[in-house]
């Protein structure tokens, strides 16, 4: 329990910690039998397993189990100091628990790196099937919330599909009900912004608590895993922020300082490998979050608040949608066939402020006639359409598309998927389509919302 000078060790590890004088917190130097040596923080070990494993912090922020057997040698290199700030890095570890309950937030796992742990017997990297395995890969995050947890599924993130949305949802709905302060989502990264989207949209009528997604872009096994870091800003999120709403919590810059919790519906992994990858667009960020420190600084000021509202589930997603990027000398062929295979909505993503070769137009018009819903975005991402300015704007808008106005592609793909399956007709379509539901649309851009990357040589 919490005051415990050795908190979860049993065993041989206790043994040696006992023996060393040890305690949590404590700065200690492990030395195997063959002459390898490891030092590092003493944290605590929540998973009261038998596996003779201790978990030391090392001085370059990560945590790792040094698994001791006869021989292994332990000392106290500097006891732990008395005040926050000092030898230790978690502030919790160096005071008294916070009067009252903790938080309770729930660890729902999809897939991707982010669910995964290193298993320090074999060097092998596994998923974490339980908030045991979770704490003790991570135990910052047992300071901060009462975790609970459990897989949903395990799959690639390449592999959702609307369906996979659905059951997501309602699994966060179910959560939210059973009365937990905020629900932590663990996705891989490539359509991380797409299931965002899908749940700020399904929510967006009546959210009580966070939902903070969650992903590693290197996994557990690598040096430079961003997965803990990662974890810990969303727990931190979910449990403390003062925002109800469904977001994305990753690296704010590459080294482990900051993540920034981005709308669900404003944005999008914007390179393949960098720990600092998601980035919102057309919006600032909703906070910075320093999970070391404890703090979440905001960044905006409107905001749902947390405890407002009462849940309200609108679940459901129509897989007859289609998001196509128009390439010169893209051929009327394409719309056509959706519509013959019975697609309901078309997403384009156009050129500039909307457009496409004129050669589409009577196609698109066609496709509008039979009833497919059509929606006009940008390739450019930062901006939005404006397609009243040149002629063949004009003639899309004649021709019944809907401009998109700043929504990301994805984002207006997921919720032209949301809208058609409860719009009666396609006016009712168009007019949801319009709406700003879930802070899909910025109505104001201001000049910091368009970021200018520096030119490093």
């Amino acid at each position: 329990m919490p005051g415990d000078e050795l908190w979860g060790y049993t065993g041989e590890a206790a043994r040696l910690l006992k023996e060393a004088g040890a305690e949590v917190g404590d700065r200690i130097r492990i030395t195997k039998p063959d002459g390898t040596v490891y030092e590092g923080i003493l944290m605590p070990r929540y998973a009261l397993a038998q596996k003779p494993i201790i978990v030391v912090k090392l001085d370059n922020g990560y945590n790792i189990g040094v698994r001791v057997e006869r021989g292994t040698r332990i000392e106290v290199v500097e006891k732990r100091r008395a005040k926050v700030g000092a030898v230790v890095t978690v502030p919790l570890l160096e005071e008294s628990p916070p009067a009252g309950p903790k938080p309770r937030v729930y660890i729902l796992g999809t897939g991707g790196t982010i669910a995964s742990k290193v298993e320090y017997e074999t060097g092998a990297v596994k998923p974490a099937m339980s908030a045991e395995e979770l704490l003790e890969a991570v135990p910052e995050i047992g300071f901060i919330a009462d975790i609970d947890a459990g897989v949903l599924f395990s799959i690639l993130s390449e592999n959702m599909t609307p369906s996979h949305w659905e059951r997501i949802v309602d699994e966060v709905a179910k959560l939210i009900q059973e009365g937990y302060d905020g629900i932590v989502v663990a996705h891989g990264t490539d359509t991380m912004s797409y299931t965002a989207a899908a749940l700020s949209f399904a929510f967006h009528r009546g959210l009580p608590v966070p939902v903070a997604l969650v992903g590693a872009q290197r996994s557990s096994d690598r040096p430079s895993s961003d997965a803990a870091f990662n974890l810990h800003a969303a727990v931190l999120t979910a449990a403390k922020a003062p925002f109800a709403e469904v977001v994305v919590v990753m690296h704010g810059e590459t080294g482990d300082t900051y993540a920034l919790a981005h709308r669900g519906t404003k944005v999008r992994k914007m390179h393949t490998s960098r720990r600092d990858a998601f980035q919102s667009i057309n919006a600032l960020p909703l906070a910075k979050i320093w999970p070391q420190e404890g703090r979440i600084e905001l960044l905006v000021k409107e905001y749902r608040e947390r405890g407002r509202e009462k849940l309200v589930v609108e679940n459901g997603f129509d897989d007859r949608v289609a998001l196509i990027k128009y390439y010169p000398g893209m051929k009327p062929e394409i719309i056509e066939f959706l519509v013959e295979q019975g697609y309901r909505g078309i997403v384009l993503e156009g050129t500039g402020l909307g457009h496409v070769g004129e050669w589409l137009v009577d196609s698109i018009k066609k496709a509008v006639d039979a009833g497919v819903v059509v929606v006009m975005t940008s390739q450019c991402l930062f901006g939005r359409v404006n397609m009243n300015v040149y002629a063949s704007g004009r003639k899309l808008l004649a021709a019944g598309v809907i401009p998109g106005s700043d929504m990301l592609p994805e984002v207006a793909f997921v919720k032209l998927s949301w809208v058609l399956k409860r719009a009666r007709d396609p006016e009712e379509a168009k007019r949801l389509m319009l709406e700003n539901l879930a802070g899909e649309i910025n109505p104001r851009h201001t000049v910091n919302l368009y970021p200018k990357w520096p030119h490093e040589p």
